[in-house]
């Protein structure tokens, strides 16, 4: 499983990295099972990066950290396009217009890079106000979703049914509504790919108690 988790500029820290340390370590054991080196977050069971969608060396987030960026995002159409592209989100109540979800959604390029991976068959997962973007781009339309409390109305207005629940399964969209859901979405879809005992594993090697309101 290739995982590409989208950074732009506001990005909440905890939407992004925790989701990425959890599909490094689920990563690491299942290409560990193939006899791979422990903690290996590449080969036979795929790839986890940050991807932004310029040429770029580092993304400062919303809380000033500056995270290195592995790649640009794929076309949809390659080869190389993720099999999960996840959406974090950042500063879209507080509508700041430099750096932040509410910023991407104005200017419009994630949300078309969205809607082009959504078209093409990519499974996208977001974070927290990451779903604003996918509403932005018009892929929770009609759909089941979850975003931060603080944006759940604005949700429900851009056309998508709200559900009351952690982590939102709606086929090839998932959702997660606040901050700290990301990990459990994570969690959950490390249990769907490659089995409960890795995502139990990954849960107790990063000390987290999982949360199971998950509506499937």
């Amino acid at each position: 499983m290739n995982v590409d988790i989208l950074l732009y500029d506001g990005f909440d820290e905890l939407d992004a990295i925790g989701p990425y340390e959890v599909f490094d370590y689920a990563l690491g054991y299942a290409t560990e099972g193939s006899g791979a080196t422990e903690g290996e977050s590449s080969g036979d069971a795929g790839r986890v990066r940050y991807v932004a969608l310029d040429e770029r060396e580092w993304v400062t987030a919303s809380h000033g950290t500056r995270v290195g960026v592995d790649g640009v995002l794929p076309d949809p159409e390659t080869d190389n396009a993720p099999d999960l592209l996840v959406v974090p989100g950042g500063g879209w109540s507080a509508r700041d217009e430099a750096a932040s979800a509410w910023a991407e959604a104005r200017k419009g390029d994630v949300p078309r890079a969205l809607a082009a991976h959504h078209a093409a068959g990519t499974r996208i997962a977001s974070v927290c106000t990451g779903s604003m973007l996918l509403a932005e781009a018009g892929v929770t339309d009609g759909r089941r979703a979850v975003t931060h409390a603080s944006a759940i109305e604005e949700l429900r207005e851009s056309g998508a049914e709200v559900v009351d629940a952690r982590v939102v399964d709606d086929g090839d969209l998932l959702s997660a509504g606040g901050v700290t859901s990301g990990i459990d979405l994570a969690l959950y879809v490390v249990e769907r790919e490659f089995g409960e005992e890795i995502a139990d594993r990954v849960a107790t090697v990063i000390e987290y108690e999982r949360r199971y309101e998950v509506a499937a």
